[in-house]
């Protein structure tokens, strides 16, 4: 672990929603030097207790998060969002610019296909529902709601969606199963899905990262396709790699010097 010293008390806006703010937050509330408060999108009905302050929602663009930031008195900013967050990603990069706040932002490492494994890779949900093509498939579909609804232009299709809350409103497809769970899940609670479902397809984003790799593991193991959307662009902020020990301590060393 860092023994980074932190010379005077800092405010920190940690962007989160994602496993790595977690522990960043688990991390950072064991220091007295240090007030963190952590700002969820506000999607999850249950967010999980992360042991500091916590706010949910947006803060109205730019304009709200550089007002937000002034009246908090914030001294620094960690996003730690989703690799698909990235409007609010380039948010944070632009307020932290317009205040010159110091910012970085915790990146997680991609996943590079296997020789085994059928990935077809898209930008966009409107090219995932085309990549499903006419023939019906059993489609595992592990989106949230909204972009989730675009795949109501294919309903040809059998859909299992699995979120952490309730798809609310149900989405209008003739065949679908709602799977509520929370992540992360083992290999062989992936496999069991895929086994129980009959899935032949998997529909997701490239997240990256060890947690949620066990569903590509299972899909190459069973010959299921992978349709993979590819990660959108992110601003050039200035960026740590994983919250491992050399992860954290570099995010500390960081902390201690801006």
């Amino acid at each position: 672990m860092s023994t980074s010293p932190f010379c005077h008390h800092k405010r920190v806006l940690l962007l989160g929603g994602t496993l790595e703010a977690r522990r960043i937050a688990a991390r950072l509330a064991g220091i007295p030097s240090i007030s963190v408060t952590l700002s969820l999108a506000g999607r999850t009905r249950t967010p999980i207790d992360n042991g500091v302050t916590t706010r949910s929602g947006g803060f109205g663009g730019v304009t709200g998060l550089v007002h937000w930031l002034k009246t908090q008195h914030i001294d620094a900013i960690i996003v730690a969002t989703h690799p698909f967050a990235a409007q609010m990603a380039h948010h944070a990069h632009k307020a932290a610019r317009h205040l010159g706040l110091p910012i970085v932002r915790i990146t997680r490492p991609g996943w590079q296909p296997q020789a085994d494994d059928r990935w077809l890779e898209c930008d966009t949900p409107e090219q995932a529902v085309s990549l499903l093509g006419e023939i019906p498939r059993r489609v595992l579909l592990t989106f949230g709601r909204q972009q989730a609804a675009h795949f109501e232009a294919a309903p040809m299709h059998h859909y299992v969606i699995r979120s952490i809350d309730p798809i609310d409103p149900p989405l209008a497809l003739p065949h679908v199963d709602n799977l509520m769970a929370r992540g992360p899940f083992t290999l062989e609670q992936e496999r069991q899905v895929l086994r129980d479902y009959a899935i032949d397809t998997l529909v997701t984003k490239h997240s990256g990262g060890e947690a949620t790799r066990p569903k590509l593991v299972a899909a190459r193991e069973q010959g299921v396709d992978v349709i993979m959307m590819r990660r959108p662009a992110m601003p050039d902020t200035p960026t740590v790699e994983g919250v491992d020990e050399t992860g954290m301590t570099r995010l500390l060393d960081w902390l201690s010097v801006c």
